[in-house]
């Protein structure tokens, strides 16, 4: 699979396996005046190069599009330790608990696959399942402390690129 990852001034806007962001960046740069934007550019690097990539950026190394609430969203979804989170838990970390639908739709527009994991976002319903199997299973299954064996029969919820793509990068990332 390749990614395109779009740069404004050096600065990562977009990584997404379509264009999908394009119109946005385009009429959020269309708003301002020629001179304060040097340089923007998209290239294409794969799954691998991805996973590369996302392990040097930094939240200074992105250019995001968004409300101040959408931002809010992916930088606490930027900053949370890796591991599976419900959209539900999600939304009081951004201080918003009863806010799960807006949480929710900020984390599937976001612009930037993989740093910014929203991948890591999993239906409650799914969570609690995981969790449930894992106590029951404690301290008679070889599988102690990971959840991954699990992921094959959770739903996963919504991707844009979808739920086998998001599988496979909860595996990459919680490996």
């Amino acid at each position: 699979m390749k990614w395109i990852v779009t740069e404004i001034d050096g600065k990562v806007a977009s990584i997404a396996a379509d264009y999908r962001h394009l119109p946005r960046i385009a009429e959020e740069l269309a708003a301002l005046k020629p001179e304060e934007v040097g340089s923007v550019g998209t290239r294409k690097i794969s799954t691998e190069e991805l996973l590369e990539f996302a392990k040097f950026l930094k939240w200074e190394d992105l250019h995001l599009f968004g409300s101040p609430f959408q931002v809010k969203v992916w930088k606490t979804i930027y900053e949370l330790e890796p591991k599976l989170y419900s959209y539900t838990e999600l939304a009081a970390l951004v201080g918003n608990p009863s806010g799960i639908r807006a949480v929710a739709h900020a984390v599937a527009v976001n612009p930037v696959a993989y740093v910014i994991p929203c991948h890591l976002i999993i239906p409650k319903e799914s969570l609690d399942r995981a969790r449930e199997i894992r106590r029951a299973a404690e301290g008679t299954t070889l599988f102690k402390g990971s959840d991954l064996y699990l992921l094959d029969s959770l739903d996963v919820g919504e991707y844009a690129y979808g739920a086998e793509l998001k599988r496979e990068l909860i595996k990459r990332q919680l490996a």
